[in-house]
């Protein structure tokens, strides 16, 4: 199986020294770029963060990472996608989320009170089905449509890969999704989420790629700040945050090696709090790369 390494500059690097990171990738062969869905922050939207990366490359992939999805229309969504797959071929990696990670940002994907999940799965229904066929008209619970044709259709088409780390996401991954990036989770956690998303997908009579497994993971430059600790802490207070975040290069290599043997085969590295700039970038273009296959 593939063993491929992305990266995530966020939230660190301001715009202002995106297209240097984007030039610098492309040139070293880097696999992919990844953007996060942080709102009320520097970071670009992962929208335009993936026009812009795409338009100043021909080989570097791009994705989100992860994307919310309810609170947005599906068809747009679709047609934001197709668009970039058409300009970009093969380069287009969308992953969606339930809703945003931070608290103060869930106002801004309103659904209906107590519907997000299932929000959620319909969108997803009614996203998949149009990038796929043509005058298709859906009527559901949360979106309706009649006639609608997103054009022109990705070919190859679209993976559509999801987040999650609950035993309700990890069915909808085996019932809806192409893939899984996880995030916050231990190797042993991963394995288990591996495990079930098959066993969801089987049940659902469809199976996820064995290479379409993935995690988010954040290193830092030999140390972690206590407020990086704390924040590692607020998400995960079960456990011991050394065992989520990196504190350096050498640890984050430990690391792989167990998210490798739960399955695990796609990787997005981040800087952990402020570990991030142009050192972080150099840092991942030696140590990462060499591990792939």
């Amino acid at each position: 199986m593939k063993v491929r390494f992305g990266v995530s500059l966020e939230p660190q690097a301001p715009p202002s020294e995106l297209g240097n990171a984007v030039d610098r990738l492309e040139d070293a062969g880097v696999d992919s770029l990844w953007f996060s869905e942080l709102v009320y922050s520097p970071a670009v939207e992962p929208f335009v963060g993936m026009t812009f990366a795409l338009a100043r490359t021909t080989q570097l992939k791009v994705g989100t990472s992860v994307a919310v999805l309810p609170g947005r229309h599906p068809v747009l969504v679709a047609k934001q996608l197709a668009s970039l797959a058409a300009l970009a071929p093969k380069r287009v990696l969308p992953v969606f989320g339930l809703r945003s990670a931070l608290p103060s940002e869930r106002d801004l994907f309103p659904v209906p009170t107590g519907a997000r999940a299932a929000v959620f799965d319909e969108s997803l229904a009614l996203l998949r089905t149009v990038l796929r066929d043509d005058h298709v008209t859906f009527t559901g619970t949360y979106f309706s449509v009649r006639d609608v044709e997103i054009l022109p259709k990705p070919v190859p088409p679209l993976d559509i890969w999801l987040g999650g780390s609950s035993s309700a996401g990890y069915r909808r991954v085996g019932s809806y999704g192409d893939g899984w990036l996880g995030s916050f989770l231990t190797p042993a956690e991963a394995g288990h989420a591996v495990a079930a998303i098959r066993a969801a997908a089987q049940t659902a009579g469809r199976e996820v790629p064995d290479d379409h497994f993935g995690i988010n993971l954040a290193v830092g430059d030999g140390t972690l700040s206590g407020q990086t600790l704390e924040a590692i802490r607020a998400r995960r207070p079960d456990v011991d945050p050394e065992q989520l975040v990196a504190a350096d290069w050498t640890q984050l290599h430990r690391q792989l090696d167990g998210y490798l043997d739960a399955g695990l085969t796609k990787f997005v590295i981040r800087p952990a709090g402020g570990a991030g700039g142009a050192g972080f970038l150099e840092e991942f273009i030696r140590e990462l790369p060499p591990r792939q296959n």
